[in-house]
This record gives structure tokens, C-alpha cells and sequence, in this order.
């Protein structure tokens, strides 16, 4: 599992779409957010997950978000598209899109609210590698959202198609991260979808982290996976408590609310959200603000 053929490692942003105040996709700002994490040094941008808001974009806005990126990114960074739905048929559209338009890989989210068994999910992730495998296939495991959870037998019984190259697990359980490290066939990514316990899958043997606070911290989560990949536990764990209280703030209210809100503080963007998403309330606001000076990215 750790040997060095995985297709991406470190740290993979699981950015915001930028929205105007009348709730358009601002693609402007979109693009700056590109290049922001070029010079920061992210590994790879990821759009249109949850914390995209992919909830709420059409289908036309959700296609458009991901030719932006990977226009803007120039393969200066790979672009992982966020292409998951609750529908086999638009996952596999999505995914031909993003393809078409060169992303470098798809992430394809447990199907949500429908909350399909263990065979229907093993059958509607076989079904997006055999229709576009040649685009990786990164599985998204996030049964806090979803309502249905990829079993672990699953995961390896999906890790033998062709086109699956790895999983972001969200869970935070260690142990179950773990037994993926251990038992996945080599080539197989395992990456982090919870910032507070990636630190920990890394220096596990994972391969990176997709990211929420690298949102508005990417140099130092790109550090922060450098150092945990490397096995450098001091340096890796310097950079983590430092990141602590943003890790826990920034899920005080429903992703991506209050990273939206800090990225407004840190003149990123408009931080405008679509409902039914609302605006950080002015309590959290504080706590937000004060995790961002903690971690030094505000000044006082």
C-alpha cells in the first residue's frame, strides 16, 4: 500500500465555488482561487464536492466549475472533479464531462437519501469504472451525509475494477483507515476526508488529505501532508496543533458555512451561500475569527 505508484499524494483542497451576491457561480473569483493554491503549493484542487456546495449548482453550473478549473489550473495542478450523485446514470455523465474537459480524476461520493445496500453501492461505483475508468476513480466514503456507509469487504471488492484508484475516507475512525492501509492492493490511494485525524492516517500510511481547512491554510496543510507523509512526526504535529482549533471551528456549523466565512475574512471571496445554507451566525463568526488568528492567518 505505501509504495510510490498511488496516482496522487498530499494535499488536496476540497475547494469552495465562489458565489456573487445574487447567488451566481463567480467564476472570477473561482480562477484566483486556482491560483492562490498553484503558488501555495497544494497538491491538488478537488471541486464540486460538498464543500462546493454541489448540492445546490445545476448540472450546466456544476459541468461549467470544473472547465473552469482545470482551464485555469493549465496542468500547473491536477483538478479532481467532484462527480458523485445520487443517480448512477448522471455520476457516469458527470464524469465523461469531466473527462472531456481534462481532470486529471473523479471523486464519486456514496450514493445520498437513497441509501443503496452494499451490492447496489458495489454495482454503481463498478458501473462508473467501467464507463470511465480511464479517468481515476477516487470512492467517497462520508456516512455522516450520505445515510449509507461503504463497508470495508466493499472497498476491497471495488479496489479489483479496473479504474478505482483509491478512497477518501471521512469517517475519522483510525482503526477502519487502518485496515485499509493494511489490506487495499498496492496502488490503491487512501486519503483523509476529515482534517482533525489526518495527521494520523498519514503517519498510518495514507497517502494525503482532502482538505477543508487547506481552504484557507494551503501552505501550511501542504506542509502539514509533506511532513506526515515523510514520517517527520515533530514537524507534522507542530503544523497540526497549530491547525487544531481551525480543524474544529471550521465544522461548527454545517460545511461549507463557516469556511465560506473565513475566506470573506481573509478577502478571498464574497462568501456568499445558497440555501438552504445561511450565513455563519455572529457567535460562531468569533469562533471562527479566533481559530484564524491561532493559526496565524490574521494579524492581532
Amino acid at each position: 500500500m505505501t509504495g510510490p505508484d498511488v496516482f496522487l499524494r498530499g494535499s488536496i483542497v476540497a475547494l469552495v465555488t465562489p458565489m456573487h451576491d445574487d447567488g451566481s457561480v463567480d467564476y472570477d473569483a473561482l480562477r484566483k482561487l486556482v491560483d492562490w493554491h498553484v503558488a501555495e503549493g497544494t497538491d491538488c484542487i478537488g471541486v464540486v464536492g460538498t464543500t462546493g456546495e454541489s448540492p445546490t449548482v445545476s448540472v450546466e453550473e456544476h459541468c461549467e466549475i470544473i472547465r473552469v478549473a482545470v482551464e485555469q489550473a493549465a496542468g500547473r495542478v491536477p483538478v479532481m472533479a467532484g462527480c458523485g450523485g445520487n443517480s448512477t446514470a448522471e455520476a457516469i455523465a458527470l464524469a465523461e464531462y469531466a473527462r472531456k474537459v481534462g481532470a486529471h480524476s473523479q471523486l464519486q461520493v456514496v450514493p445520498y437519501y437513497n441509501k443503496p445496500g452494499q451490492e447496489g453501492q458495489y454495482r454503481h461505483f463498478r458501473a462508473i469504472a467501467e464507463a470511465t475508468g480511464d479517468l481515476p476513480v477516487v470512492l467517497y466514503n462520508v456516512p455522516g451525509r450520505t445515510g449509507a456507509d461503504l463497508q470495508h469487504d466493499t472497498v476491497l471488492r471495488l479496489a479489483q475494477v479496473p479504474g478505482i484508484a483509491g478512497i477518501k475516507e471521512a469517517t475519522g475512525n483510525i482503526e477502519r483507515a487502518q485496515w485499509l492501509v493494511r489490506e487495499a492492493p498496492h496502488g490503491v490511494a487512501v486519503f483523509s476526508g476529515d482534517d482533525a485525524t489526518a495527521v494520523a492516517l498519514m503517519l498510518c500510511g495514507g497517502h494525503g488529505n482532502v482538505s477543508v481547512t487547506a481552504n484557507v491554510a494551503p501552505r501550511l496543510m501542504r506542509e502539514l501532508c509533506a511532513a506526515a507523509l515523510a514520517k517527520d512526526v515533530e514537524a507534522a504535529m507542530r503544523i497540526q496543533l497549530r491547525l487544531l482549533p481551525l480543524h474544529r471551528q471550521l465544522f461548527c456549523e454545517a460545511n461549507p458555512i463557516p469556511v465560506k466565512w473565513a475566506l470573506k475574512r481573509l478577502g478571498r471571496i464574497g462568501g456568499h451561500l445558497r440555501l438552504p445554507l445561511t450565513e455563519l451566525e455572529p457567535a460562531n463568526q468569533a469562533k471562527v475569527e479566533a481559530a484564524l488568528r491561532e493559526a496565524g492567518l490574521l494579524e492581532g
